[in-house]
C-alpha cells in the first residue's frame, strides 16, 4: 500500500522553506550524483574530497536529488559508527532562490550565469553583406 498523500505533502512543505538558522553540524552541500541505493556523493565548500551521505526513508521515492542540486547534510549523524558514510541528508533545497538569500549560504556556491561574461561575440553573427565585398 502506498504512503498517504499527507506524508508527501508534509515532506514537500518541509523542504520548500529554508530554516532561519542551520543547526550545529549541518552544512549545505552540492550533490555530485548517486553512488548507490539511497547513497549520494556530495561536496562541501570547506572540503575538496567528496562525502558519501545517506538519504533517509522519509525522502525516498518522494524527493529526487539531481546532480548539481543542493542538500543540507548532518555530518555528525554517523560520527559514532565506523562505516563509509560521512553523514545523512536532513533537507533538500528545492527553492534555491529563497535559500540563497539566507546568511548561512556558502559563498563558494555562486550561481552560474547561462551567458558567457568574457565572450568576444555579442550574439549570432550574420553573413557579410554584398556591399562589403564589392570589387571595383
Amino acid at each position: 500500500m502506498p504512503r498517504p498523500k499527507r506524508n508527501l505533502l508534509a515532506t514537500a512543505q518541509e523542504t520548500s522553506t529554508p530554516p532561519a538558522v542551520l543547526d550545529p553540524g549541518h552544512e549545505i552541500a552540492r550533490s555530485r550524483g548517486a553512488a548507490g541505493n539511497n547513497i549520494y556523493s556530495v561536496e562541501l565548500p570547506s572540503r575538496t574530497e567528496p562525502l558519501l551521505v545517506e538519504l533517509p526513508s522519509r525522502f525516498r521515492s518522494q524527493i529526487w536529488i539531481k546532480r548539481g542540486g543542493y542538500v543540507v547534510v548532518d555530518t555528525t549523524a554517523f560520527a559514532d559508527r565506523d562505516n563509509k558514510l560521512d553523514g545523512e541528508i536532513v533537507n533538500v533545497v528545492r527553492d534555491e532562490r529563497e535559500w540563497r538569500k539566507q546568511s548561512y549560504w556558502p559563498s563558494e556556491f555562486v550561481k552560474k550565469s547561462s551567458y558567457l561574461e568574457n565572450s568576444d561575440e555579442e550574439g549570432p553573427m550574420m553573413p557579410p553583406s554584398d556591399d562589403s565585398n564589392e570589387e571595383s
